[in-house]
């Protein structure tokens, strides 16, 4: 009985290490997981997220888990632990909250590369992806200062740290010295009451073009914008297609794209633990489609402004 439990022993580890080998040769991603801090139905950044993540299945032909609403170090040890199990070797943490808490975890997971957004920490297995959205808040903010008929315009930002916040002032004051500059701050990126809230009290301020710079909540306010007969501009995804004259322009990171960059450079073995940043230089920011209403010359002058930068990396205030 004893030499059939020992056949039987070898056998499962001659299996078992088959396996793993056929399961290893496919490349250096096996699977993909991601975790969300809320949603992939925003409509905006959660939603980007998700369609990158699924660009990664189609393309290297693995499995990929999400998981939303994670917020909390526990939970992302949870989470991390739940997708390793499932053989993933390559997570992304959907936002910038994930930083800390993968350094925090990544020494006991050295097979497993981390990749987040938009944050300072990084770790030998921890990348940080981010956006420089100084140029983009920029751009939207010349086309803020261009339509607003009563130089009022508003920014309902998520949080003081967001780049894209100063770019938007800067770019409304360089177009337009007359223009006022209205900013209130949600401190949550979802949070739809309270920055419908803000919309009407800059509305009743005079404002009237918008930059909401929320997830889900930069929807609800250029609808409400639209019905208005207001101005808005989209943020990190085209948001054209609420109202194609209400949205002068979008200012469109486009994630979905930095997660294939990433995946490609993790299966070749190049993605190494380091902070990356991306502009308008790498496409990876863009303005979206110009509402009929901007001046068609002015939209040019816009292009011409953008191409140079793309060159210089320098912006027409500097």
């Amino acid at each position: 009985m004893k030499k059939l439990y020992v056949i039987f022993l070898a056998t499962a580890c001659l299996l078992i290490i088959t396996v793993c080998n056929m399961y290893t040769k496919t490349g250096q991603i096996q699977n993909v997981g991601m975790l969300v801090e809320d949603s992939i139905h925003d409509q905006a950044w959660g939603h980007k997220g998700y369609k990158g993540l699924q660009s990664i299945e189609k393309k290297f032909d693995v499995h990929v888990f999400y998981e939303e609403g994670v917020k909390t170090q526990q939970q992302v040890a949870e989470v991390v632990d739940k997708f390793v199990n499932n053989g993933v070797n390559l997570i992304f943490g959907h936002s910038n909250i994930y930083g800390k808490y993968f350094v925090n975890i990544a020494k006991s997971y050295p097979n497993v590369q981390f990749v987040y957004f938009n944050g300072g920490y990084h770790a030998k297995n921890v990348t940080s992806l981010n956006f420089n959205s100084h140029a983009m808040g920029f751009f939207g903010g010349m086309i803020a200062g261009k339509m607003t008929d009563s130089n009022q315009v508003g920014i309902i930002a998520a949080y003081e740290w967001q780049p894209e916040i100063e770019g938007f002032y800067e770019g409304a004051k360089y177009q337009n010295p007359d223009v006022t500059v209205h900013i209130d701050y949600v401190k949550d990126w979802s949070d739809e009451n309270t920055a419908l809230i803000m919309y009407k009290k800059m509305k009743d301020m005079g404002v009237d073009v918008f930059y909401p710079t929320g997830d889900s909540y930069s929807k609800e306010v250029i609808k409400q914008a639209s019905e208005d007969d207001l101005y808005a501009v989209g943020y990190v995804t085209d948001q054209s297609n609420i109202d194609e004259e209400t949205v002068l322009t979008s200012t469109v990171q486009h994630v979905d794209r930095l997660y294939t960059l990433a995946a490609e450079k993790f299966n070749s073995d190049k993605l190494k633990g380091d902070i990356l940043v991306f502009d308008f230089q790498d496409d990876a920011i863009t303005l979206g489609p110009f509402s009929s209403d901007i001046p068609k010359d002015y939209v040019e002058k816009v292009e011409n402004m953008i191409k140079e930068y793309k060159k210089t990396a320098i912006l027409p205030n500097e």
